[in-house]
């Protein structure tokens, strides 16, 4: 049985069942099986950082 485990940023409810739907069924397709665990792991805009920088600053410098 496989755990796919996401770290991502916070999301609504819906986006979240399009993310668990669509990365169970490629698991399964690839895997040949039925039963997958996806847990998301959902982190504040502050505690992300890309290239260096918090992602909560590199949004707040886009919109100026």
């Amino acid at each position: 049985m496989p755990t796919i485990i996401i770290e991502g940023l916070k999301a609504d409810v819906e986006t979240k069942r399009e993310l668990v739907k669509k990365i169970t069924e490629v698991v399964r397709e690839v895997y040949k099986i039925h039963h997958v665990t996806v847990i998301i792991h959902e982190n504040e805009l502050e505690n992300v950082g890309v290239d260096g920088e918090l992602l909560s600053d590199a949004i707040a410098k886009r919109k100026g």
